[in-house]
């Protein structure tokens, strides 16, 4: 970390950004379009999800082996040559229009992404001095957390420009922007060391595969559902079985790549949960963009909110990199708690009317939410290795783990009981229409009139007024479904926050107690060590 001019210091920043973009908005791109692609490459709506799906099998895997690999070789090596191959698969993609090479260019985008993040937040870095570097840290993460509302800002032109392959044009750009800045601007050399042991590819090559089918349980398990398609189960208990083979390994290793004795201590352990949880309560944003499509709003109308959630994540970023203190760290987590459950609570209010300019507040406290609490979590994770620093690969691949399965297990649980509080409100409400109400009479006959310039049938336009009747109470049960979410995920963030609270409160109450009885055991040990002197005189003097 050598000091730099100013005007390097402003260098190493802006390539920090556009490298950590580069590692988040192809897939942030692809997610926020993934109903226009699926008309594109001619796909089913389940086979779409395993685009994401893809990209995060990729990014959790070759985390694993990412660390060793810079500290052996150099991150900038390995950059630089997945950078080149996922321009290659990008622009290959752009000649062959199929669903198998956009998810080769989605499963390249992971392993590149992962590489991506760690070298933009180097980059960023070496633009602050050392007495501002956890400012460069909480910015260097939080880059590439503005990926995704960014890429739903101008998604849009781009399919205008040419369809899909706008979006994969401005993609293979991306890609190509960031190797030459990496080629222009290269990071101080570091210090290598020999890292790499046979037993850590054995390890990998049970883990990859491991993650991969827990991926595509997670993706694909809401559209063919949980308990009806049995390749679901069996993917699932393979997957458990191939990651538990992978720690059994790890576990009695001098040396092993996923230090699983540290992983489980109270205090790392208590991290990781904590990240798991905030990225599933953050799935609250996913949930109101479903929300809104439910009501037949497109990208387009959504435009300005996004712009909104743009704004909330930068402020969230910023505040954040300000107030930064390792001594304040939990109190951190839970002030972005505390915003996230207050954004949740408003949006589960919504009625068929809520239109964008009513979540503008709920989204700008859940996108300042989750940036501000990236940083501070990192922070705390950081110290602990700092104390023990052969576990950095450890903390990096669980970290990893933690904020991109926690991603696909947030979606695939707001989707599951989004779709089954569906279900039971829809049977409630149909349940109760009957034309022997006067009220849903006069609704059927009033939906029949609207036709009758164009049905001249009584019987079709009376069957046309009982189909509009029903699209609005499927319309009706889909809101009040996505409200009960959003309850579910305030209930969570709330939940939560107590937690901290109680186990920030029972580790103070430990402590103090610690330090009572410390005094005390100090002078009883005293008590028995120095001898007791007596007034009375013995009975050998007398």
């Amino acid at each position: 970390m050598p000091e730099h001019s100013t005007p390097k210091r402003v260098a190493y920043f802006i390539v920090g950004l556009i490298v950590a973009l580069t590692g988040g908005l192809g897939n942030g791109l692809v997610t926020a379009n993934l109903l226009n692609l699926q008309g594109s490459l001619a796909a089913y709506a389940y086979q779409m999800q395993w685009l994401p799906a893809a990209y995060v099998m990729t990014i959790v895997s070759m985390n694993l082996l990412l660390v060793k690999f810079r500290q052996q070789f150099g991150l900038r090596l390995f950059t630089e040559a997945f950078l080149v191959l996922y321009a290659l698969v990008t622009f290959a993609h752009l000649y062959a229009n199929t669903l198998p090479s956009a998810i080769a260019v989605r499963a390249a985008h992971g392993m590149v992404g992962g590489a991506l993040g760690v070298l933009g937040l180097y980059y960023t870095l070496q633009a602050f001095p050392a007495r501002h570097r956890l400012k460069g840290v909480v910015l260097g993460l939080g880059f590439a957390q503005l990926a995704l509302p960014l890429a739903r800002i101008f998604t849009s032109e781009l399919l205008q420009i040419g369809e899909w392959h706008g979006l994969y044009l401005f993609e293979l750009g991306l890609a190509l922007l960031a190797l030459g800045c990496v080629l222009a601007l290269k990071l101080p050399p570091g210090d290598r060391v020999q890292t790499f042991e046979p037993l850590d590819f054995l390890t990998f090559i049970l883990f990859a595969p491991g993650v991969a089918l827990l991926c595509a349980v997670l993706a694909q398990g809401r559209t063919a559902w949980w308990m009806e398609s049995e390749w679901v189960g069996v993917c699932l208990a393979c997957s458990i079985v191939l990651i538990a083979a992978s720690l059994a390994i790890e576990h009695n290793r001098a040396r092993p790549l996923l230090n699983t004795r540290w992983l489980t201590t109270g205090k790392i352990a208590k991290l990781f949960l904590s990240v798991l949880l905030f990225r599933i309560v953050l799935s609250e944003s996913t949930g109101a963009v479903g929300f809104l499509q439910a009501l037949g709003l497109n990208t387009d109308q959504m435009q300005h909110l996004f712009i909104v959630v743009l704004l909330g994540s930068v402020a969230g970023l910023v505040v954040s990199a300000l107030t930064i203190n390792p001594a304040t760290l939990n109190r951190s987590l839970m002030f972005a708690l505390l915003l996230i459950a207050a954004g949740a609570l408003i949006d589960a209010h919504a009625t068929s009317q809520t239109r964008p300019v009513n979540m503008y507040v709920s989204q700008f406290l859940l996108a300042f939410g989750g940036t501000y609490f990236l940083g501070p979590t990192m922070v705390a994770g950081m110290g602990a290795v700092i104390a023990e620093p052969r576990n950095l690969v450890s903390f990096s691949v669980m970290f990893t783990m933690t904020q991109n399965l926690g991603g696909l297990l947030g979606s695939a649980i707001v989707g599951t009981i989004q779709t089954a509080r569906e279900k039971y409100h829809s049977s409630y409400l149909v349940e109760h229409l009957t034309m022997l109400d006067p009220q849903v009479a006069a609704r059927v006959q009033s939906g029949a009139a609207s036709y009758g310039g164009v049905l001249m049938d009584p019987a079709l336009r009376s069957a046309q007024g009982v189909a509009r009747l029903g699209a609005i109470a499927t319309r009706e049960a889909n809101v009040l479904a996505y409200n009960d979410v959003f309850l579910m995920i305030a209930g969570v963030a709330i939940a939560t926050l107590v937690w901290m609270l109680v186990s920030q409160s029972w580790t103070r109450i430990t402590t103090g107690a610690r330090r009572l009885v410390g005094p005390v055991r100090d002078a009883q040990t005293a008590m028995a060590i120095v001898p007791i002197t007596n007034s009375e005189p013995s009975n050998d003097r007398k």
